[in-house]
């Protein structure tokens, strides 16, 4: 049962389209071949009986009851016409209803029951040990012999089938020959056109083979039939998802190989200078040193997953949450708290009293804020003021983390969200510069705007979330438990 499934699910569409329609095909005009023949056989029958009706028509006009007798002058001169156009024998019985008179081959069989006056009826019988076809009609005398009042008179005419027979076998062969050339002619053409209706879906087939593995372009669709459209679209739709997969992950190993290398390399130098140092003091000093070595590789290391993460469009695939804005601000404070307090800085939050619910999801939300935070935090001197804030209009929700620091340089503006790039206020700073890189790809996947202000010394760094979103916005207030 197994390998039959097996060979099923290898079917071909064109083997699929071919044993479906062709014995179908073959099947519906089997039908039509036998009802063609039956209504051959029909009409060639109606042909020779009303050849039959005439000679039976001609014989009863010849028909005389005038002189008191059964008389009849028979045209032989006729029946030798019908004999020589049947190619056969031709039999004719006249004869009164009763059986008194009775005229030509007295053995002629008669019908099986009663004739309707005037009204032919076509028979077949056997006569001398033939098949015969005959014609017989009743109708009254006029005048009637013998004081016979209301008696009739019969007519029978009739002829041999075998003439009539090999005919009809004759045209039934020659119909039957046509439609079985026909019936093979429309196989073939519909062979051909299953066969040049599937070039498209083989030539297709033979480009995605040639093609080099690296090789996602988009497949032509210009040729290729309508239902197989959606296919075409659908494959492209997923190459370039995997496209931007192997470029992002390609990214990613770039990325992390270019910031770590740089971090490990100087803890393996670290390490071997506290190797070969004797002095404790000395070894404390270097193990501090790589202590802080370590915890700038790790942030590197949990940005750059938070940096792919946020370029992952298949992050977003999943039904948006609901998140509460406030909740979201005070639990970063929160977090950020002791960092700003280790810098003796004022670390403020400035919130409405009743919650801002956002439809997006809450990782990538904090991942933005925080970053935001953390970058102020880095780039605020001692004794700064860093401060988070959330409000919400009638059409639009931002979050503002505003600062005393330096500030920006427009040029610095105008590059921020560049990975790696630090501005000229970051030089005294650690950090990768991936910070704000990372917000920027956030709004991005969020469909908001992320915008950067900066007059003098402090900075403004801002995020518009639009009720007009395509997928995620503003919520409206909700009550929240007391």
């Amino acid at each position: 049962m197994k390998f039959s499934r097996q060979t099923r699910s290898k079917r071909s569409l064109k083997s699929i389209l071919l044993w479906s329609l062709v014995p179908t095909l073959l099947l519906f005009m089997t039908a039509a071949l036998w009802l063609s023949n039956h209504q051959l056989r029909k009409q060639i029958d109606l042909a020779y009986d009303r050849s039959l009706a005439g000679a039976l028509r001609s014989i009863d006009h010849q028909i005389s009851t005038v002189s008191g007798g059964l008389s009849i002058e028979l045209p032989y001169l006729m029946l030798e016409f019908f004999e020589l156009t049947a190619n056969e024998n031709v039999y004719y019985r006249v004869m009164t209803e009763d059986g008194l008179a009775d005229i030509g081959n007295q053995q002629l069989p008669l019908p099986e029951g009663p004739l309707v006056s005037n009204q032919p009826r076509f028979y077949t019988a056997v006569y001398l040990g033939q098949r015969v076809r005959i014609a017989a009609l009743a109708r009254p005398m006029d005048p009637p012999i013998y004081n016979n009042i209301g008696g009739r008179v019969i007519v029978l005419v009739g002829e041999d089938v075998a003439t009539r027979e090999a005919f009809i076998e004759s045209m039934l062969w020659q119909s039957v020959e046509r439609d079985i050339v026909a019936v093979l002619m429309i196989m073939l053409i519909l062979v051909l056109a299953v066969l040049f209706a599937l070039r498209p879906l083989t030539r297709l087939e033979q480009e995605l083979e040639d093609r080099p593995p690296d090789d996602l372009r988009p497949i032509e669709d210009d040729d290729i039939p309508a239902e197989v459209q959606p296919l075409v679209k659908a494959v492209n739709l997923h190459m370039a998802r995997y496209e931007r997969q192997a470029r992002l992950q390609s990214q990613f190993l770039d990325d992390a190989s270019h910031q770590l290398r740089t971090p490990l390399a100087v803890l393996r130098t670290q390490l071997g200078y506290a190797l070969r140092e004797s002095d404790p003091q000395e070894v404390r000093m270097a193990l501090m040193a790589m202590g802080e070595g370590l915890e700038r590789a790790e942030r590197t290391a949990n940005q750059l997953l938070a940096l792919a993460r946020a370029r992952e469009a298949s992050a977003l695939d999943d039904e948006p949450e609901d998140t509460e804005l406030v909740a979201l601000a005070e639990d970063i404070v929160r977090v950020l708290y002791p960092a700003a307090r280790a810098r003796r800085q004022d670390l403020g939050l400035d919130c409405p009293d009743g919650a801002i619910w956002m439809r997006a999801p809450e990782w990538l939300l904090r991942e933005a804020i925080a970053n935001l935070v953390d970058n102020a935090l880095r780039y605020t001197p001692v004794g700064g003021v860093v401060t988070l804030s959330v409000r919400r209009t009638a059409s639009e929700i931002r979050v503002m983390v505003e600062d005393n620091g330096p500030g920006m340089s427009p040029a610095d503006i105008e590059k921020a969200g560049v990975r790696f790039r630090r501005g000229k206020a970051g030089k005294n700073t650690s950090g990768a510069g991936l910070g704000l890189a990372i917000v920027d790809a956030i709004m991005q996947q969020l469909h908001g705007r992320f915008l950067l202000e900066s007059e003098g010394n402090g900075c403004r760094a801002i995020l518009v979330f639009t009720l007009d979103m395509p997928r995620y916005g503003s919520l409206p207030a909700r009550k929240t438990k007391n």
